[in-house]
């Protein structure tokens, strides 16, 4: 349930929402968070799951950017080592390239540099050895290369989101998916009241709080405008599309290229396929979709640059990831068209109304979120509230021996030789990087209840043990929410091969009871996007 007194109220359960929920309630405040749809279900999940540190911004000559993005991506990858993972970029140029391949080279070295040497070091490829490591690749599109260090995450984003909206429930936040803001005012005595509605069973519902967070993504300029604010910044939008084939390269590096249209071009692992883009197109609208001239470029580009046997075609594609990037624009609506929009940064801006108790976040990307908490923190207690757990930690996984107290406790239930799956890692190493401490909950189940022991999803090793944890733990109210955002199910396999599935009306049955048929019907028997 919502918290209709919190101190501060967070609208929007994207990344920005959720770090700022994290971190404002473990410093002791009392925060409540809506989202109108489910956590994480806009631009939250619809990244390429790199965590990265910008290398493309030297280029612009944006260092203190770069900086700031890599020292988050190095503190992630210290606090989240089951979550986050450094990953080798094999990036082939090709001939008439716009930089010379040693200039590129020593870029790369620089970013090590402002990087603080937490990676492995750059290193150069040339031609031969680029055919050698990578046969896939056609002679005639390659002169030479680099390879270098970055991280991603090894599950997905809308994964990593909720983990952050977990931590803030541990902390006391209130955190309520499919609630939507219809009205929100603020009185003379300071308190912002706001008019929400239930979207699952309707009810209308009354909260005050006195500090009101817009943290809607790529909808803060809308509710903005709704709130009667006005500001500095305001976004405009650049369309992002990834298209999963199955696996290119059993390799874990992502291949890099640069597309025709000058844009890093990405193969990138995940979980047994390949997720290839991305575009790069403005848009004005919301939510964006992936239409036939972005599938055409992204295979045109994928093509041109691999032999495959046979050729990426429209058939190939599994799922597809569309999502918008918030930029940033500091002057009046409008003012974008003054700016070449194209080299506009991901920078973001946090902007403070003191007066109003009102806070926008503006921009950010999944490796600034460290970076976004810590300010909203800042911003909260320049507006007079005292935080009364100032060094609390509010991020990053639970401490080693907790993880090796479960590790232990599996392999004496012995659920790896058990429960095999295909995705090449044991069982208890995937609850465990899935789910952190909740992963003793599945343990317990499936130590308590043999019915518990059932496989439901043998790929995954997933059994009704994991899926009742996820039930009564993980918020899910629509077969989204579990297939697409708390794991990577209708990423990996399409529709109709998740429909067939025999285990997939258990699920249904354990995650939605009395309206499993209904839930069935509305999401399986709908057209696909």
């Amino acid at each position: 349930r919502i918290d209709r007194g919190a101190i501060l109220f967070l609208i929007g359960g994207g990344i920005n929402g959720a770090v700022s929920a994290a971190a404002l309630s473990a410093k002791g405040y009392r925060v409540a968070l809506i989202e109108k749809g489910d956590f994480a279900s806009a631009t939250s999940q619809e990244s390429s799951n790199l965590i990265w540190g910008g290398i493309k911004y030297l280029e612009s000559g944006e260092l203190e950017l770069v900086y700031k993005l890599c020292r988050s991506r190095n503190t992630l990858i210290k606090s989240y080592p089951s979550m986050v993972r450094e990953i080798r970029f094999f990036t082939a140029l090709a001939p008439g390239f716009r930089l010379p391949l040693m200039f590129l080279y020593l870029g790369t070295w620089l970013y090590w540099l402002i990087g603080k040497f937490a990676t492995r070091i750059p290193t150069f490829l040339s031609k031969k050895k680029i055919l050698t490591e990578m046969p896939m690749i056609k002679e005639e599109v390659v002169k030479g290369g680099v390879e270098y260090s970055d991280a991603y995450l090894i599950d997905n984003d809308a994964r990593f989101v909720f983990d952050f909206i977990r931590k803030a429930m541990d902390h006391g936040a209130s955190c309520v998916s499919y609630m939507r803001v219809h009205h929100l005012a603020r009185d003379e005595k300071g308190i912002w009241t706001l008019q929400c509605q239930d979207q699952i069973n309707q009810e209308d519902l009354v909260a005050r709080a006195r500090v009101l967070v817009n943290a809607a993504g790529p909808y803060v300029d809308l509710l903005n405008q709704q709130s009667g604010m006005e500001t500095r910044c305001h976004h405009v939008f650049s369309k992002g599309v990834h298209l999963i084939v199955p696996q290119i390269t059993s390799q874990e590096k992502v291949l890099t290229f640069f597309a025709d249209d000058g844009r890093m071009f990405f193969v990138i692992p995940m979980q047994g396929r390949s997720c290839i883009g991305t575009t790069d197109t403005r848009v004005s609208t919301l939510p964006a979709v992936v239409t036939d001239e972005d599938r055409q470029f992204i295979l045109e580009n994928i093509n041109k640059r691999l032999n495959l046997s046979p050729p990426l075609t429209s058939d190939s594609i599994l799922s597809e990831r569309c999502g918008v990037r918030p930029l940033v624009i500091k002057g009046k609506m409008g003012s974008e068209d003054q700016k070449d929009w194209t080299s506009l940064s991901r920078k973001h801006e946090i902007e403070v109304d003191q007066p109003r108790t009102y806070l926008s976040i503006f921009g950010g990307k999944l490796t600034d979120c460290l970076n976004i908490g810590e300010e909203v923190v800042k911003a909260v207690e320049s507006m007079g509230l005292p935080l009364l757990f100032p060094e609390a930690p509010w991020y990053g996984e639970p401490p080693l021996e907790v993880k090796e107290r479960f590790l232990h406790q599996a392999n004496l239930a012995n659920i790896d030789s058990r429960f095999p799956s295909d995705l090449g890692i044991p069982l208890s190493q995937r609850l465990w990087r899935t789910y952190g401490q909740n992963a003793f909950e599945i343990l317990d189940l499936l130590r308590q209840n043999t019915s518990m022991q059932e496989v439901l999803f043998p790929a995954m090793a997933m059994t009704r043990a994991e899926v009742t944890m996820i039930s009564q733990k993980e918020c899910v109210q629509e077969w989204d929410d579990f297939l697409r955002r708390r794991t990577l199910l209708s990423l990996l396999y399409r529709k109709e091969e998740l429909k067939e599935h025999p285990g997939i009306r258990a699920i249904g049955d354990i995650l939605f009871r009395e309206r499993s048929k209904e839930a069935f019907q509305t999401y399986f028997d709908s057209p696909c996007p």
